[in-house]
Protein backbone atom coordinates (compact mmCIF):
# COMPACT_ATOMS: atom_id res chain seq x y z
CA UNK A 1 0.00 0.00 0.00
CA UNK A 2 1.18 3.51 -0.82
CA UNK A 3 1.15 5.11 2.61
CA UNK A 4 3.25 7.66 4.45
CA UNK A 5 3.41 9.26 7.88
CA UNK A 6 5.08 12.62 8.47
CA UNK A 7 5.46 14.51 11.74
CA UNK A 8 6.52 18.16 12.05
CA UNK A 9 7.08 19.82 15.40
CA UNK A 10 8.23 23.43 15.65
CA UNK A 11 7.79 26.28 18.12
CA UNK A 12 4.81 27.35 16.01
CA UNK A 13 3.03 24.13 15.01
CA UNK A 14 2.67 20.46 15.92
CA UNK A 15 1.43 18.34 13.03
CA UNK A 16 1.28 14.60 12.37
CA UNK A 17 -0.45 13.16 9.30
CA UNK A 18 -0.77 9.68 7.82
CA UNK A 19 -1.79 9.45 4.16
CA UNK A 20 -3.05 6.46 2.18
CA UNK A 21 -3.11 7.25 -1.54
CA UNK A 22 -5.32 4.25 -2.27
CA UNK A 23 -7.97 4.92 0.34
CA UNK A 24 -11.72 5.34 0.36
CA UNK A 25 -11.99 9.07 1.04
CA UNK A 26 -11.89 9.08 4.85
CA UNK A 27 -10.56 12.11 6.72
CA UNK A 28 -10.00 11.87 10.47
CA UNK A 29 -7.76 14.81 11.34
CA UNK A 30 -8.14 16.69 14.61
CA UNK A 31 -8.36 20.24 13.29
CA UNK A 32 -9.08 23.43 15.27
CA UNK A 33 -10.15 25.49 12.22
CA UNK A 34 -13.68 24.63 11.10
CA UNK A 35 -13.55 25.73 7.46
CA UNK A 36 -10.08 24.23 7.00
CA UNK A 37 -11.39 20.94 8.38
CA UNK A 38 -14.19 21.13 5.80
CA UNK A 39 -11.62 21.65 3.01
CA UNK A 40 -9.45 18.69 4.05
CA UNK A 41 -12.55 16.49 4.26
CA UNK A 42 -13.58 17.56 0.75
CA UNK A 43 -10.04 16.93 -0.53
CA UNK A 44 -10.05 13.38 0.85
CA UNK A 45 -13.61 12.59 -0.24
CA UNK A 46 -13.07 13.66 -3.85
CA UNK A 47 -9.50 12.39 -4.14
CA UNK A 48 -10.29 9.04 -2.49
CA UNK A 49 -7.38 9.61 -0.11
CA UNK A 50 -7.42 8.50 3.54
CA UNK A 51 -5.90 11.03 5.93
CA UNK A 52 -5.57 10.72 9.70
CA UNK A 53 -3.73 12.65 12.38
CA UNK A 54 -3.84 15.95 14.21
CA UNK A 55 -2.80 19.56 13.68
CA UNK A 56 -2.33 22.31 16.26
CA UNK A 57 -0.46 25.56 16.44
CA UNK A 58 -0.19 29.18 17.55
CA UNK A 59 -3.65 30.37 16.52
CA UNK A 60 -3.23 33.23 18.98
CA UNK A 61 -0.83 34.68 16.38
CA UNK A 62 -2.98 33.90 13.33
CA UNK A 63 -3.90 30.93 11.12
CA UNK A 64 -1.02 31.29 8.67
CA UNK A 65 1.56 29.09 10.42
CA UNK A 66 -0.80 26.16 10.95
CA UNK A 67 -2.39 26.20 7.49
CA UNK A 68 0.91 26.60 5.62
CA UNK A 69 2.66 23.94 7.72
CA UNK A 70 -0.22 21.53 7.13
CA UNK A 71 0.31 22.03 3.40
CA UNK A 72 4.01 21.31 3.90
CA UNK A 73 3.35 18.08 5.82
CA UNK A 74 0.67 16.90 3.39
CA UNK A 75 3.04 17.55 0.49
CA UNK A 76 5.76 15.56 2.24
CA UNK A 77 3.29 12.70 2.71
CA UNK A 78 2.57 12.65 -1.03
CA UNK A 79 6.27 12.81 -1.92
CA UNK A 80 7.06 9.97 0.47
CA UNK A 81 4.10 7.79 -0.56
CA UNK A 82 4.82 8.23 -4.29
CA UNK A 83 8.52 7.39 -3.99
CA UNK A 84 10.08 7.48 -7.46
CA UNK A 85 6.61 7.85 -9.05
CA UNK A 86 7.00 4.58 -10.93
CA UNK A 87 3.83 3.45 -12.66
CA UNK A 88 1.65 6.51 -12.08
CA UNK A 89 -0.07 8.66 -14.69
CA UNK A 90 1.95 11.63 -13.34
CA UNK A 91 -0.33 14.43 -14.62
CA UNK A 92 -4.01 15.17 -14.29
CA UNK A 93 -6.56 17.93 -14.66
CA UNK A 94 -10.16 18.53 -13.65
CA UNK A 95 -12.87 21.12 -14.20
CA UNK A 96 -15.17 21.40 -11.18
CA UNK A 97 -18.45 23.35 -11.17
CA UNK A 98 -19.86 24.50 -7.84
CA UNK A 99 -23.07 26.48 -8.24
CA UNK A 100 -22.11 29.84 -9.78
CA UNK A 101 -18.38 29.04 -9.58
CA UNK A 102 -16.29 27.12 -12.11
CA UNK A 103 -12.85 25.92 -11.01
CA UNK A 104 -9.96 24.29 -12.84
CA UNK A 105 -6.95 22.40 -11.50
CA UNK A 106 -4.04 20.90 -13.42
CA UNK A 107 -1.12 19.07 -11.82
CA UNK A 108 2.12 17.37 -12.86
CA UNK A 109 4.21 15.33 -10.43
CA UNK A 110 7.30 15.98 -12.50
CA UNK A 111 9.70 16.89 -9.70
CA UNK A 112 9.68 20.65 -10.35
CA UNK A 113 7.62 22.57 -7.76
CA UNK A 114 5.63 25.52 -9.07
CA UNK A 115 2.30 27.01 -8.06
CA UNK A 116 0.08 29.27 -10.10
CA UNK A 117 -2.97 30.28 -8.04
CA UNK A 118 -5.59 32.54 -9.59
CA UNK A 119 -8.33 32.01 -7.01
CA UNK A 120 -9.87 35.49 -7.39
CA UNK A 121 -10.56 35.70 -3.63
CA UNK A 122 -11.73 38.92 -2.01
CA UNK A 123 -9.42 38.55 1.00
CA UNK A 124 -12.35 39.00 3.40
CA UNK A 125 -12.33 36.31 6.14
CA UNK A 126 -15.20 33.83 6.22
CA UNK A 127 -17.15 34.06 9.48
CA UNK A 128 -18.99 31.17 11.10
CA UNK A 129 -20.85 30.60 14.36
CA UNK A 130 -19.57 27.82 16.63
CA UNK A 131 -21.58 25.52 18.89
CA UNK A 132 -20.49 27.73 21.77
CA UNK A 133 -22.17 30.74 20.19
CA UNK A 134 -18.85 32.45 19.40
CA UNK A 135 -17.84 33.76 16.00
CA UNK A 136 -14.93 32.08 14.21
CA UNK A 137 -13.26 32.99 10.96
CA UNK A 138 -11.09 31.56 8.21
CA UNK A 139 -8.32 33.75 6.82
CA UNK A 140 -8.84 33.42 3.09
CA UNK A 141 -5.36 34.75 2.36
CA UNK A 142 -4.00 31.51 3.84
CA UNK A 143 -5.56 29.47 1.02
CA UNK A 144 -2.64 30.08 -1.34
CA UNK A 145 -0.14 29.56 1.51
CA UNK A 146 -1.48 26.02 2.00
CA UNK A 147 -1.01 25.11 -1.66
CA UNK A 148 2.42 26.75 -1.83
CA UNK A 149 3.55 24.56 1.06
CA UNK A 150 2.02 21.54 -0.62
CA UNK A 151 3.64 21.92 -4.06
CA UNK A 152 7.07 22.78 -2.64
CA UNK A 153 7.15 19.50 -0.74
CA UNK A 154 5.14 17.20 -3.02
CA UNK A 155 7.46 18.41 -5.81
CA UNK A 156 4.63 18.99 -8.23
CA UNK A 157 3.51 21.71 -10.59
CA UNK A 158 -0.02 22.89 -9.77
CA UNK A 159 -2.24 25.42 -11.50
CA UNK A 160 -5.43 26.53 -9.72
CA UNK A 161 -7.85 28.82 -11.52
CA UNK A 162 -11.30 30.20 -10.81
CA UNK A 163 -12.82 30.77 -14.24
CA UNK A 164 -15.91 32.46 -12.84
CA UNK A 165 -17.57 32.82 -9.47
CA UNK A 166 -18.93 35.04 -6.71
CA UNK A 167 -18.68 33.25 -3.35
CA UNK A 168 -15.24 32.89 -1.75
CA UNK A 169 -16.53 29.76 -0.02
CA UNK A 170 -17.45 28.22 -3.37
CA UNK A 171 -14.18 29.32 -4.97
CA UNK A 172 -11.99 27.72 -2.32
CA UNK A 173 -14.09 24.59 -1.95
CA UNK A 174 -14.36 24.18 -5.71
CA UNK A 175 -10.58 24.48 -6.06
CA UNK A 176 -9.94 21.96 -3.28
CA UNK A 177 -12.27 19.50 -5.01
CA UNK A 178 -10.81 20.17 -8.46
CA UNK A 179 -7.29 19.74 -7.07
CA UNK A 180 -8.29 16.50 -5.37
CA UNK A 181 -9.67 15.05 -8.61
CA UNK A 182 -6.64 16.21 -10.62
CA UNK A 183 -4.19 14.82 -8.04
CA UNK A 184 -6.15 11.57 -7.87
CA UNK A 185 -5.89 11.20 -11.65
CA UNK A 186 -2.17 11.98 -11.59
CA UNK A 187 -1.25 9.62 -8.76
CA UNK A 188 -3.31 6.61 -9.81
CA UNK A 189 -1.49 3.61 -11.26
CA UNK A 190 -1.46 3.38 -15.06
CA UNK A 191 -1.76 -0.35 -15.84
CA UNK A 192 -0.33 0.16 -19.34
CA UNK A 193 2.86 1.69 -17.97
CA UNK A 194 3.92 -1.62 -16.34
CA UNK A 195 5.66 0.09 -13.43
CA UNK A 196 7.91 2.34 -15.51
CA UNK A 197 8.81 5.83 -14.36
CA UNK A 198 6.66 8.31 -16.38
CA UNK A 199 9.51 10.41 -17.79
CA UNK A 200 11.61 10.36 -20.93
CA UNK A 201 14.60 10.94 -18.61
CA UNK A 202 13.85 7.70 -16.82
CA UNK A 203 13.72 9.49 -13.48
CA UNK A 204 11.58 12.18 -11.84
CA UNK A 205 13.82 15.03 -10.70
Amino acid sequence: MREATVERNTKETQIKLTLNLDGSGKCDVKNPIGFFEHMLEAFCKHGMFDLTGSISGDLEVDQHHLIEDTGIVLGQCFEKALGNCAGIFRSGCFLYPMDETLCRAAVDFGGRPFLVCEAQLTGIPLVSLGDDGKEYNFQTDCFEDFWQGFVANAKCNLHLDVLRGRSDHHKMEGLFKAAARAIRAATEIDARRNGAVPSTKGVIV
